[in-house]
C-alpha cells in the first residue's frame, strides 16, 4: 500500500478570488482539491486552464481547483500582474499567489504545470505533470466520490471561489493588430473574443466582429464566435481574391485559423479541427481542416505562405490557402534554443512574427527564451537571446543585450526591427548593421505587438492598458536600466559517470497504455550545454534511459520530453488518450550526486 501524506499547508503571500479570505488546506476538508501550480508566461500552464474548465463545472459541488502561481519570470512577480493574468484568462477559481515558491516547494513541484489531487480528508493522491489529463482527472473524481460518500467525509456545496467585479473598457486585453489598407485598424481583442475595427485615431470603434462570448461559431459579425484570437495576417490581394477572405485569424483557444472577410465582416474556419494537437511531428502536408493544431499565437505571410507561430507546441507551421494543407516548416517540439537548418531546430513558445520589408527574413519573438529570431535561407538564426532561463532589460551589443518574454515583433523598411518586449514594458529595437540593441520606450502595460502605420506612426498594443498606444521620439535612444535575471531552481545533483533517467507514468483509472499504433511511449532526451551528455542523447521509446554525464563540466540543464498513450481500457469504443510533459532539469554535477534521476509524467495513488 502507497503510504498516505497529508497535504502541506498553502502558503504564498496573499490569495485573489476569495473576496479577500485567505485559504489553507483545514478550510477545504471536505472537498477534493486539485492543486494546479502554474505561471502565467507558460502555453502548457494555459493549456491546462482550459482543461480543467469542463471539470469544475461538471463537479462544481465537490471540486475545487486551487491556482498556485509559481513565477518563472521577474515580471511575473508582480501582484498587479498576476491579478491581470488571472483576469485575462478567466481564471474562475481561487489562486494562491506564491512568489518565493514556499508551497511549490512543498509539494516538490518540478515542471509547470504540475497537478496535484488532494482528497476530502486532507491527504496527497495523486500528482501528475504537464497536460492531457483532464480524462483521468475526471475518473479520479469520480472514484473520489464514491469512496467519500461512502465514507461520509465529502461535504457537497459551495466552494470558496469569488468572481472579482467585472471591468469596463472599450478593449480588455487585445493581443495583435494590422493596419488594413484603408489606414484603418484592426485589433484582436482576446479577452473579449472578437475583432475590432478602429479608425486610424486609434480609439474609436467603427466594428466588433464576433458575439464577445467564447465560442467557435462561423459567420457574419454577429454571429462569430472565437477564443481568445492573437495574430492576424492580411493575405496579397490576388491571394484574397482566390480564396475568398481577406484576413487569417489565429483563433488561439480554439487552435484554430479562421478567415475572416473584410467587406462583409465574415467568419469561416479554415484550419484546425479544433482539437489540440498531440501527436508525433512529421514533414508532410495535411488538409487543413482535418489537422490538429496547438494555441496558434501569430500569422504572417512568408515566402508564398501563411506561416503559423504554433506556440502549444514549441514550432512554426506553414499554411496554403490556396491548396488548404497545412504542416511543420520548424522545429521539433523539443523546448529549447537551437539554430540551423529547418525544420530541426529547437523553439520555445513562439508568439510574434514579422516579415522582412523585402521578404528575404521572417523575424520571430521566441518567448520563453526571451530571444529574437529569425528565418533566412531555410536556416534558423538568433539575433538577441541566451535560453530559457536568461531574461533582462539590458541594451548594447546584440550577444550581451537581453529581453524578457517578447511577445510581438515589427520589421522596419531600413532592416531594424521593433520587439515588444512584453515583460519589461517596453518597444526595443535590434539593428542588424550594427549587431545592437536600444530601448525605444519603456513604461508601457504588457506590450504584446507592435504596428506601423503609413506615415510612419508607431502603434504599440499595450494589453494590459487595454489600449493602443501612438509612440513618440526617437527610435533607438537607449533608456533601459541594465537588469539581468536568471531562473534559478534548485539543481539536481548527480554523479558524473551513468546515471538512469526515469519517467513515471502510470495509466490513469480505467485506462492502459495503448500499443494500437506502434509503441506507447515515448523519450526525448538532449543537454545544455551538449558536452554535458557523453550518451543518452536522442530519442527512445522507452521512458528509462542510460546517461552518461561528462565528468570535467560542472552543469547544466537537461531537457526531457516524454509523452505516453493511452486508452479506454473497458469501453467497447476505447478513446485515445496523449499524456506529454517538456522538462528542462537544472544539474550540478557533483562527486556525490545521484545516479538516478526521476521525473513523474503522472503518478496516482493505488488506494484512493
Amino acid at each position: 500500500m502507497t503510504p498516505r501524506v497529508r497535504a502541506p499547508q498553502l502558503k504564498g503571500r496573499g490569495w485573489l478570488n476569495t473576496g479577500g479570505k485567505e485559504l489553507s488546506i483545514g478550510d477545504l476538508r471536505g472537498k477534493i482539491v486539485l492543486l494546479d501550480f502554474w505561471t502565467f508566461c507558460c502555453i502548457n500552464c494555459l493549456h491546462v486552464l482550459d482543461e480543467l474548465r469542463p471539470l469544475e463545472e461538471k463537479y462544481a459541488d465537490v471540486l475545487v481547483v486551487v491556482g498556485v502561481h509559481s513565477p518563472k519570470f521577474e515580471h511575473e512577480r508582480d501582484p498587479a500582474a498576476l491579478r491581470a493574468a488571472v483576469e485575462r484568462y478567466e481564471v474562475d477559481h481561487p489562486v494562491l499567489d506564491d512568489p518565493e515558491l514556499i508551497t511549490w516547494d512543498q509539494y516538490a513541484a518540478k515542471a509547470w504545470p504540475t497537478l496535484t489531487v488532494v482528497d476530502p480528508e486532507g491527504y496527497v493522491v495523486a500528482t501528475m505533470a504537464g497536460e492531457g489529463h483532464a480524462e483521468g482527472l475526471g475518473r479520479l473524481v469520480d472514484e473520489l466520490i464514491a469512496t467519500h460518500e461512502a465514507k461520509g467525509t465529502l461535504h457537497r456545496g459551495d466552494g470558496p471561489y469569488v468572481a472579482p467585479p467585472p471591468a469596463d473598457t472599450a478593449l480588455r486585453f487585445p493581443g495583435k493588430a494590422v493596419v488594413l489598407p484603408t489606414g484603418n485598424l484592426l485589433v484582436s481583442d482576446s479577452a473579449r473574443h472578437s475583432i475590432v475595427e478602429l479608425a486610424p485615431d486609434a480609439e474609436t470603434e467603427l466594428r466588433r466582429i464576433g458575439t464577445g462570448t467564447r465560442g467557435r461559431a462561423d459567420g457574419g459579425p454577429d454571429k462569430a464566435e472565437f477564443a481568445e484570437p492573437q495574430g492576424l495576417c492580411l493575405l496579397p490581394a490576388e491571394i484574397a481574391g482566390s480564396v475568398g477572405y481577406d484576413v487569417v485569424v489565429a483563433d488561439t483557444v480554439n487552435h484554430l485559423l479562421r478567415g475572416l472577410t473584410l467587406a462583409t465582416g465574415e467568419v469561416v474556419t479554415i484550419a484546425g479541427t479544433g482539437r489540440q494537437w498531440r501527436s508525433t511531428p512529421d514533414d508532410h502536408p495535411h488538409d487543413a481542416l482535418a489537422s490538429d493544431l496547438s494555441s496558434p499565437w501569430d500569422v504572417a505571410w512568408y515566402a508564398g505562405q501563411v506561416v503559423i507561430a504554433m506556440a502549444g507546441i514549441h514550432q512554426l507551421w506553414w499554411y496554403d490557402p490556396i491548396k488548404r494543407t497545412t504542416g511543420v516548416y520548424a522545429g521539433t517540439t523539443v523546448e529549447a534554443l537551437r539554430d540551423g537548418p529547418l525544420p530541426d531546430v529547437w523553439m520555445a513558445q513562439p508568439s510574434g512574427l514579422s516579415t522582412s520589408v523585402d521578404g528575404t527574413r521572417l523575424w520571430i519573438a521566441d518567448s520563453e527564451t526571451s530571444a529574437l529570431r529569425y528565418v533566412e535561407d531555410d536556416t534558423m538564426h538568433t539575433a538577441v537571446g541566451q535560453g530559457l532561463f536568461d531574461f533582462g532589460h539590458m541594451d548594447g551589443p546584440a550577444d550581451q543585450a537581453l529581453f524578457q518574454h517578447p511577445l510581438g515583433v515589427h520589421a522596419l523598411a531600413d532592416g531594424s526591427v521593433l520587439v515588444a518586449d512584453t515583460y519589461n514594458g517596453a518597444v526595443r529595437r535590434f539593428d542588424p548593421a550594427g549587431n545592437t540593441v536600444s530601448t525605444v520606450a519603456d513604461g508601457l502595460a504588457e506590450p504584446s505587438d507592435v504596428a506601423v502605420t503609413a506615415d510612419g506612426t508607431v502603434l504599440v498594443v499595450e494589453s494590459a492598458g487595454h489600449r493602443l498606444t501612438a509612440l513618440a521620439g526617437e527610435a533607438g535612444a537607449s533608456t533601459a536600466p541594465g537588469t539581468r535575471h536568471r531562473t534559478e531552481r534548485p539543481p539536481t545533483m548527480v554523479a558524473a559517470g551513468e546515471v538512469t533517467l526515469d519517467v513515471i507514468f502510470t495509466p490513469a483509472p480505467g485506462q492502459k497504455l495503448d500499443e494500437s499504433f506502434g509503441p506507447s511511449t515515448r523519450l526525448v532526451v538532449s543537454a545544455s550545454p551538449p558536452e554535458l551528455l557523453i550518451e543518452g542523447e536522442g530519442t527512445t521509446t522507452d521512458l528509462r534511459r542510460r546517461l552518461v554525464i561528462a565528468e570535467g563540466v560542472a552543469g547544466g540543464v537537461l531537457q526531457v520530453v516524454a509523452q505516453a498513450a493511452t486508452c479506454d481500457a473497458e469501453a467497447e469504443h476505447a478513446a485515445c488518450h496523449l499524456t506529454r510533459q517538456d522538462w528542462g532539469v537544472p544539474v550540478q554535477v557533483t562527486t556525490d550526486g545521484a545516479q538516478r534521476v526521476a521525473l513523474v509524467l503522472r503518478g496516482l495513488d493505488e488506494n484512493p
